[in-house]
């Protein structure tokens, strides 16, 4: 992969990986644009890692102060004090995270081939953008998260396994499903971002482990280059998100997800991609 690839990918990674927009309908572009379309080997995989290591720092960086309660919530409940805020919060992002852990492992073992195709990423960017912006509209009153019930993580984690489908976008989903539930924007977001740590550290491990099965784990600069730009515009990405969100709906984004996924379409169907 050259030089050129190595920065897009990361930077496309980086800025769409904590957006609601789909990373799934992003990337697809990319690698149909670029020689990457219908070959993925071992220089590809260790991309894929690497761009996963800069986003997952960047958003434990931003969000240090709930890691660091989290680490302390792992104390509370090893030493039986699971009543207390930090136990909750670690006892809830791990609930909500145990779905879609146990789903895609199951469809990692399997593998079907439909879920990969650029038509199932371009109608489920529509779809769900769709529905982001109808809960977001819908949704009646402004929760925190410190009102976060264990009911509340079950279903946010129910949802989260639609993230599985391509193009659903896993932030995407579990903001739609909080806001259905009535938490504020920025507060929906916040959740998200908390199950990102989990979500992209497990589809890590698993290139990870696909990497490994390779007998190919080298890491060269190449790779570093990528961990540092797809931290960068993680960390932008996420910030800027946050702050818009705290007086911003989520229909700017909604509506670009239904462009995306229309071009997308647009593009298959005209037969400029396949």
């Amino acid at each position: 992969m050259s030089l050129y690839h190595i920065i897009l990918l990361a930077v496309i990674q980086g800025l769409t990986e904590f957006l609601p927009v789909s990373s799934s309908g992003h990337l697809g572009l990319f690698h149909c644009f670029t020689d990457q379309c219908a070959h993925w080997d071992n220089d590809n995989l260790t991309m894929d890692i690497a761009v996963h290591v800069g986003t997952l720092l960047s958003v434990l960086l931003y969000f240090w102060r709930d890691v660091i309660r989290m680490v302390l919530g792992v104390k509370d409940i090893g030493t039986g004090k699971v009543k207390t805020d930090n136990a909750k919060l670690t006892l809830y992002v791990l609930l909500s995270s145990i779905p879609v852990i146990i789903v895609g492992f199951i469809l990692h073992m399997f593998e079907p081939d439909w879920l990969k195709t650029l038509y199932v990423i371009a109608w489920a960017t529509i779809i769900f953008g769709v529905v982001l912006w109808w809960a977001d509209k819908k949704a009646p009153v402004e929760r925190e998260m410190k009102d976060l019930t264990l009911k509340d993580a079950v279903l946010i984690g129910c949802a989260q396994v639609l993230a599985l489908i391509p193009g659903t976008s896993r932030s995407g989903i579990t903001m739609t499903a909080a806001r259905f539930l009535g938490f504020s924007r920025s507060e929906s977001a916040h959740y998200s971002m908390l199950l990102a740590m989990v979500a992209i550290s497990g589809a890590g491990a698993l290139i990870g482990i696909g990497l490994i099965k390779s007998g190919d784990v080298t890491l060269g600069m190449d790779a570093l280059i990528a961990v540092a730009l797809s931290f960068v515009s993680g960390w932008v990405s996420i910030a800027v998100m946050m702050k818009f969100l705290q007086n911003s709906t989520f229909t700017v984004f909604a509506i670009y997800r239904v462009i995306l996924g229309a071009g997308l379409l647009g593009l298959l169907y005209s037969g400029v991609i396949g």
